[in-house]
């Protein structure tokens, strides 16, 4: 939330997640999003409705890069479904920040990672301008007790944006075993029907 947004996702979309109008409209209020003053016109922030979208965390591209070592952090709505392997990829890179091998260094002096960036060697570039976000265990507090390590919050931020690319397939995975029950039952009954039908024309035929 800090670097990226998450334009395609608006807030009330989290009711799918279990959370209730109370939770949804608390997280909404916690962020601040573009609006206009009614008194003056002028462009303005107010606190986030539900109705409303994920904001970016900087006005425009050039704050964005300004503050993050010239590089524009991407949108993450579809990030699981830009990059291969996106889910894989995504927690790879969450819990893949180290230093340097120095046998990468022995052989490539010059590959040294420059200031301002972090060596994660899931990454393309293999230095990343994203500080690792997640670093210590109990950066995250689970409301059931569940042990907040840096591997169980890679992996919820993981799932949390597979949902965001693709929010309605639990629904169509849902959908699509009934679905594939009826035409299983529909082919076995035109079959059915087919044989009941011409098996006394071919034995007219025959005869």
């Amino acid at each position: 939330a800090a670097c990226h947004g998450l334009r395609l996702v608006a807030f009330r979309d989290l009711a799918a997640l279990g959370y209730n109008e109370a939770e949804v409209k608390a997280i909404a209020a916690g962020f601040q999003v573009p609006g206009i003053d009614p008194a003056t016109g002028e462009a303005t922030t107010r606190p986030g409705l539900p109705t409303d979208n994920f904001p970016h965390a900087y006005a425009n591209d050039i704050a964005a890069s300004a503050a993050n070592n010239n590089a524009v952090p991407p949108d993450l709505s579809l990030i699981t479904k830009a990059r291969p392997d996106g889910a894989a990829y995504l927690y790879s890179l969450l819990t893949g920040y180290s230093d340097q091998p120095a046998s990468l260094l022995a052989e490539f002096p010059d590959a040294k990672t420059p200031d301002g960036l972090y060596y994660n060697p899931y990454f393309h570039g293999l230095n990343l301008a994203m500080a690792p976000p997640l670093t210590a265990e109990g950066q995250v507090t689970y409301s059931d007790g569940t042990r907040g390590t840096v591997d169980q919050m890679a992996k919820d931020v993981t799932a949390f944006l597979v949902w965001t690319a693709e929010p309605t397939m639990e629904k169509r995975k849902q959908t699509g075993w009934p679905v594939l029950g009826f035409l299983l039952f529909a082919t076995v009954l035109g079959y059915l029907s087919y044989r009941t039908i011409w098996a006394d024309k071919k034995k007219k035929k025959k005869a």
